[in-house]
């Protein structure tokens, strides 16, 4: 079943024009629909480049894009929708303890919680919405952290997808395999290292 998922999604990124708009549209909407797989998309796309299907370069730059844009909304639904927003999408115990937690960073370490949460699943959503929550100052506070965070999130994904596509040229669900242990394990050492500082 994943492997006819990752086949499809193969397809459905290839160099046709609705490539470019489709990899916008869910890494945009992934920071505010956490269930759209927006890293899936960026390795798969990177992955594409490196066969010719797509422009590297032009990988990069929409999914930092469409990031950038997904966390500004996000930001936005805190600010201005707040609590019943939390009501509906933060209502199970998991997704309240990722909100706590980013009020809890958010307030003790600073925006560069920013950057480190969009490498954490489920991470991007709880901080940047609870920035708007909190009234963090979006010009100065806001918007260069997660400028940051998504040109490098899209460097990562992508690159990754396009290292791998160029080692298993001829095994594309190989390259994505391989990618995702990686981008996994990355995920898992952010997550293990905030586990032990809370510990701590």
């Amino acid at each position: 079943m994943v492997l006819a998922f990752l086949n499809s999604l193969i397809d459905l990124l290839t160099g046709s024009m609705w490539a470019y708009p489709l990899l916008f549209g869910i890494c945009a909407g992934d920071a505010v629909i956490p269930i759209l797989p927006s890293e899936t998309a960026m390795i798969v796309c990177g992955l594409q480049a490196a066969r010719g299907e797509l422009s590297l370069e032009l990988v990069i730059a929409v999914g930092a894009l469409g990031a950038f844009v997904g966390d500004n909304a996000s930001y936005a639904g805190g600010r201005w929708v707040g609590q019943p927003f939390v009501d509906r999408f933060f209502s199970g115990e998991k997704a309240r303890g990722r909100l706590e937690w980013a009020k809890g960073f958010l307030t003790e370490r600073g925006s560069y919680v920013l950057i480190v949460a969009r490498f954490i699943p489920g991470g991007r959503t709880a901080t940047t919405f609870t920035s708007g929550l909190v009234h963090l100052r979006w010009l100065t506070r806001f918007v260069p952290y997660v400028l940051v965070a998504a040109v490098m999130w899209a460097l990562y994904g992508a690159l990754l997808g396009y290292i791998g596509g160029r080692i298993f040229k001829d095994h594309p669900l190989y390259a994505l395999l391989v990618a995702f242990g990686i981008a996994a394990g990355v995920a898992g050492l952010v997550e293990g290292g905030r586990w032990l500082r809370k510990r701590g």
